[in-house]
């Protein structure tokens, strides 16, 4: 029988689940990659035009070695033409691991008896979030587990006393949140408390591999989990970040599982998502992976290619589940965010030293375990430009307004610049003097390419005023 999208398509309705397997599958049966449609594919997104379902299924099913190569040299293309050499820098804080869910590849799942369950008291988040900021940090993520305890007023709180704590000339300036899904009334409540992105990860868009590892607790609900952003965005939070654990079913599925939800988010609120993460399945407590759909590096290399040509304008977060030496690879094919330093122990920021990996005090086994200036190192020498810009939440260039700006491209005449001065204000605070010296020198050469006279001198005079104590500059 002939295909037809019409046959699958469910209308995009708020909070109504749009997931459909045959529709998914369909697409990508369907696919003919031939190096002409592959070219036309690539073209279109280099136009920053998001692709649809037929185009990034085509991509999917694409892999010989040529197409591969057309795929990974459009992606660094676009990554430069929308973003340039920026990679914004954040950490993750692990506030409570407290959970009433049953995920089989989640260390802290209900049934481990061994992991000691631990919610920070207000002390214990003031010292990690000191000991963030005297390391550089500027931007934070805070994870919780699901539990009654951690309540949107909970939540709300915690981020009031991040935003409060200030170190020397260290301070959070952007809070986002990894939780639990929450009713309209819980999203405008943490709203409220300033957050930045509101994470909700399907971790699979596979219904039935879904109810394979989600058992027990609130997650086990599909549909529930699936529109739990539509929430979000009826309450007025409309910067969402999405994603997916790739390991737990196959991986063509869920890119377009992903692809879907952002055609759904733009289709019923007229904005996508601000970010995609698309962490890597790992050995966490009780929990061996299946090998049977395990993501090897070349694939995971093309999906983060792939990704970047289907949503052009969305923020990709690379986690240290990665290796370094993946991480450093993929960068170039469009992710624009990395955590550094990262440590997922409760309370280990505060602890002196780095303790051996636990799996039953951690959710899972992170592969990059680097401080945050080797990092930050790394990438000056590799000519990308750290960022710890937070300036559109400042300028309400968020949600909608957002789009406005990145989707013709024109983000990157603020990004730059703002990188510049957040990377000025770090290499003055915190850098060792070999990555200050590397670093001016990266800022040189940057500030040297902007072709409008009038911000190049204006950021020149911010940099000295910098230079001179003021922090916080940003246009």
């Amino acid at each position: 029988m002939k295909f037809t999208p019409e046959k699958y398509n469910i209308p995009d309705e708020p909070q109504r689940p749009y997931i459909d397997n045959e529709e998914i599958w369909s697409y990508l049966d369907n696919a003919k990659p031939t190096t002409k449609r592959i070219n036309q594919i690539v073209s279109k997104s280099l136009g920053k035009e998001r692709l649809n379902l037929e185009e990034v299924a085509t991509l999917v099913q694409a892999d010989s070695p040529e197409h591969i190569d057309i795929i990974k040299n459009g992606a660094k293309l676009l990554k430069e033409k929308v973003y340039g050499k920026r990679i914004v820098m954040f950490a993750p804080l692990y506030v409570g691991n407290l959970c009433m869910n049953n995920c089989e590849y989640c260390g802290f799942k209900a049934t481990n008896k061994e992991t000691v369950r631990t919610t920070l008291g207000n002390n214990e988040l003031i010292k990690n979030v000191e000991a963030l900021e005297q390391n550089g940090q500027k931007r934070l993520i805070l994870v919780y587990g699901e539990h009654p305890r951690y309540t949107p007023e909970f939540i709300a709180e915690n981020v009031k006393t991040v935003y409060n704590v200030k170190s020397g000339n260290g301070e959070i300036r952007r809070v986002n949140i990894n939780a639990a899904p929450l009713s309209i009334d819980g999203f405008r409540t943490v709203k409220e408390a300033g957050i930045g992105t509101y994470q909700v990860f399907q971790e699979t868009y596979d219904p039935e591999a879904y109810r394979k590892y989600h058992k027990g607790g609130k997650k086990s609900a599909y549909d529930n989990r699936l529109v739990a952003l539509d929430r979000a965005q009826e309450a007025g939070l409309d910067d969402v970040g999405i994603g997916v654990l790739f390991g737990l079913a196959d991986w063509r599925f869920d890119v377009l599982g992903l692809v879907r939800h952002t055609n759904h988010l733009e289709a019923c609120y007229n904005v996508g998502p601000h970010t995609i993460s698309f962490p890597r399945l790992q050995d966490a407590a009780e929990f061996k992976s299946d090998p049977k759909f395990a993501v090897s590096d070349e694939e995971f290399t093309r999906i983060v290619a792939i990704l970047r040509l289907a949503v052009p304008y969305t923020g990709m977060i690379l986690t240290a589940r990665e290796p370094g030496h993946i991480r450093k690879e993929v960068l170039q094919y469009g992710c624009s965010q990395i955590d550094a330093g990262t440590k997922i122990e409760m309370g280990a920021y505060s602890k002196n030293g780095s303790a051996k990996q636990d799996l039953n005090q951690e959710q899972f086994l992170i592969n990059d375990d680097r401080s945050l200036g080797e990092v930050i190192d790394e990438l000056i020498e590799g000519d990308y430009l750290p960022s710890f810009c937070t300036a559109c939440y400042r300028k309400g260039r968020t949600g909608e307004h957002f789009m406005e700006f990145s989707v013709p491209g024109f983000i990157k005449r603020f990004c730059t610049p703002n990188a510049i001065l957040t990377l000025a204000e770090y290499i003055i605070d915190y850098a060792k003097d070999d990555t200050a010296e590397k670093g001016w020198h990266l800022i040189d050469k940057n500030i040297n390419s902007i072709k409008e006279p009038r911000l190049e001198a204006s950021l020149r005079m911010k940099i000295e005023r910098i230079k001179q104590g003021q922090r916080d500059l940003y246009y």
